[in-house]
Parts: C-alpha cells; structure tokens; sequence
C-alpha cells in the first residue's frame, strides 16, 4: 500500500498489508479483549474519550499535516476536522451514559420492566479518504462509548492517518484490543464479515461499496450501518436572498474540493432568480484560490487521486456530450498534482450524468425550475437522499419545503453539515442507519427487553 502526495504526486510513504496470521491474530484480541472491555464501568470509557479529546487538541497541527499530506485537504479545513473529532469525543464522554441508561417501561404492577443498553462485540468499520479522521471517530467513539470494540479498515491512500488514529487512543489509555487497524484489500473485508468474532459492520463510502458489504453482512444476518453517496439538492426559491446564497452554495460545493457526500451538487433554481443566481455562483467560484492546500490562502486544493480527477472530468465531458454547457471552469489544471477548476455546468439534461451520477469533486449543475412544486420533483428526482438545502426569505415556506424532499437531513438557509446532537444518515441510495446523536450510540447495541416479576 502506498501514500502518494495529490499536490506533488510524490510518494509519502509505503505499508505492507497484514498476512492471514496478522489478521487473524487482532481479530482474536478483539473477541478476546471485548469480554473484558464490555465490562468496564461506562464512567471508566467516558473517561478514556474524554483523554482521546485531549490528545487530539494537544496534537492539532500534527495530524493536520497528515491529512493534508495524504489527501490533499487544505490545512485550516483539515485542522478544523481535527476539532470536531475532538468534539465529538466530548460529546459521548459527557453524554454515553445518559444514551445508555436502562429505560424504565411500565408494564404490570409488581414487575420490573426496562430496556438495557447492551454490546453487540468487535464491529468492523470500513472507511474512506476523504475526511480520514472524522468518519472513523464519528463511528468510533460512540462505539467504544457504548462497550464494543473497534476493527478499522481504512482506505489504503490514507493509511498513515489509520496508523495515527490507533496511535490516538493507546496515547489516550485505551488497551490495544479496543480500536486496531486491518492493513488489507478489499477482498479480504468479506472473509473478515463473514468471520464469527465480527458482530456488525458500518461503512461509508460508494453505492457499490455498500452493497456489497451490505451483502455479506446480510448473508451472516449482521447489522450495518451505511452512510453512501449523495446527490444534494440546493433549491433557491423565488424568494431568496441569491448573493447569501450563491456564497453559501459556493462553500458547500467546493469544501473539501468538492470531495464530500453531503456537498450541494445539484442547484435547482427559480426561474425568477436564475440569471442573477448564476451570475453570483459564478462570481464566487472564480474568486476562490486553488493551489498548494499547505497554504492557508487556499480555499481548494488537490483532488486525493489521479483517478478521480479523472472520473470527474470523464463525467464533465459526458455531461458537455449530451448538452450541458460549461459557465466555469470543466477542465484539470495543467500542473503537477490532481487539481480541478471549479466548474459550473447548466442546462444539463436530466439524464446527462451531473444530474444522474454524484460528482465528487468541485462542479456545480445548475437547473431552472418554474415554480416550488417543479422545483421539490427535482430535488427528489434522484436515486439518493442524503442532504438537501432550501433557500427562502419565508422560514415557514422554507419549513413547508423541507418536509416534502425526500432526505436524511434539509437545511433551511444554512450550510449542511453534520451535528453531533442531530442523526446524521440517508435513504434510498444514500444508506441506512444513523451516526451521532442518541440514535448514533444505539445503532451497535442490543435494545434488550428485561422483565423481572417476584417469584
């Protein structure tokens, strides 16, 4: 396995895969190590998450480099991604209790009856590159919080990130068995879901990603947790106020250089409003920088791999095939590195693939509606349903809206991100299953229903 710089194309550095034996060993210490952990007081593991937090603010810059390094995400984005996964770790080192505490049922007089909040045991997570430690603390601490143990496959571009995030938590206290990393190709994942020890798998990443470990898990009858792509509409009504908008919208397709499941990439708009909207859309992704993600000026760096600039550009000139016309950008940059202009594509017919396909990567389709009933069958007009953005100066329009787009979470004049008080999790093609929150921490337990009557 080997790293690769996406601004430089130089290597990093170079990790050899885990043999069977390797494998098998940390699977054994996971199985092993659960019945011990499962039984420690949930005080002790908020304690420990608590230390996590600790370790990770104390090492910011650090791991913010990695990132960076590995797969290119400008470094004031990649220390904020440190933040909130030190964020989150409070959360559930403040909150795992509460979530877990055995709710009281009344039932009969005279029994006792309650739901206990219980370990399922080791759960494998399979996750990707593009924000390489926020999706494994997300999963991750209120997993641990809750009394299982973590197995990590980590996406293989991003594996000095997996190694460091291991290091994290023995830094923090945790014993080696409770989060370990598997160094292996994806088809090894099947025989490690198929492997008794392993209790439930959670993934982010592809449709095709997820169907196939949704597959194996569902043939051993495992629970998953699926967190996939996204075709994120952002509707401006008639009503909106388009130059907060088209910012808000320029943000969100391009953070992270437009690598990101919940990143507005299909911008239905109100006719009404639709030239001024373009005109601003446009304004603003010409003005962002795009270069070294080193640089704190930088707004949008590197694509993390060759190939996905690639793929990228391929559904460009699709697009551009079957009719859409280029306002911006729709090309790679002639430069070292995997780098794209920020592009905007309108008139793209419904089937091209920027309507179709998601678009991982800083492109913007733009489609002109004429009226909110046009524009909310645009919006659902996707085989995903992760995120979605309303804009309107009427809060009980932009309410009224959002009830009816089909989507894991709608966001009325805001930018969409995840919360970690709010389920974060999709439909349809986007997934199932829900992260953070209260929700978050019970996806991996046994809702068990104890009933205790006098004898």
């Amino acid at each position: 396995m080997q790293t690769i710089d996406p601004t430089t194309e130089a290597q990093i550095d170079a990790f050899d895969r885990h043999d069977e034996g390797a494998v098998e060993d940390r699977l054994e210490r996971a199985s092993r190590g659960f019945e011990t952990w499962r039984e420690r007081p949930v005080t002790d593991r908020e304690a420990l998450l608590a230390g996590v937090s600790d370790v990770l603010e104390a090492n910011e810059a650090e791991y913010a480099q990695l990132m960076t390094a590995e797969m290119g995400k400008p470094i004031n984005q990649a220390r904020a991604e440190v933040r909130k996964c030190a964020r989150v770790c409070e959360y559930y080192a403040e909150n795992a209790g509460t979530f877990l505490q055995d709710e009281r049922v009344g039932i009969e007089p005279g029994a006792k009856t309650f739901v206990a909040y219980e370990p399922l045991g080791p759960v494998l997570a399979v996750m990707p590159w593009n924000y390489p430690f926020w999706q494994v603390f997300r999963f991750a601490a209120p997993a641990l919080a809750a009394g299982n143990v973590c197995l990590l496959k980590h996406a293989p571009n991003v594996q000095g990130c997996a190694d460091a995030i291991a290091d994290i938590f023995e830094a923090a206290g945790f014993p080696e068995y409770a989060f370990q990393t598997l160094r292996v190709g994806d088809e090894t994942v099947a025989e490690v879901i198929a492997d008794d020890r392993v209790r439930a798998v959670t993934l982010t990443g592809s449709v095709a990603a997820g169907r196939a470990v949704a597959s194996e898990a569902g043939a051993q009858l495992k629970k998953t947790v699926l967190e996939l792509g996204g075709s994120d509409p952002f509707v401006v009504l008639d009503d909106a106020d388009v130059d907060s908008a088209a910012a808000v919208g320029c943000q969100s397709r391009t953070y992270n250089s437009g690598q990101s499941c919940i990143a507005a990439k299909r911008f239905v708009v109100h006719t009404d409003v639709y030239d001024e909207f373009v005109d601003r859309l446009r304004a603003e992704m010409a003005g962002l920088t795009v270069g070294d993600p080193t640089d704190e000026e930088t707004d949008v760096g590197p694509m993390a791999r060759a190939d996905l600039r690639d793929d990228l550009h391929d559904q460009v000139e699709r697009s551009v095939a079957a009719g859409a016309t280029v306002e911006l950008g729709g090309e790679p940059l002639d430069r070292d590195g995997f780098f794209y202009q920020p592009t905007i594509l309108t008139d793209v017919p419904t089937d091209a693939p920027a309507a179709a396909e998601e678009l991982f990567g800083p492109v913007a389709a733009v489609f002109e509606v004429d009226s909110e009933a046009a524009a909310i069958d645009l919006a659902n007009d996707t085989d995903y349903g992760l995120g979605a953005t309303v804009w309107t100066n009427d809060r009980e329009r932009g309410e009224a809206v959002a009830r009816e787009i089909d989507a894991g979470c709608v966001f009325v004049n805001e930018f969409v991100t995840s919360h970690l008080e709010l389920p974060f999790g999709g439909i349809k093609n986007s997934g199932y299953g829900r992260e953070l929150s209260g929700e978050g921490i019970r996806e991996f337990v046994n809702r068990k229903s104890v009933w205790v009557s006098d004898p």
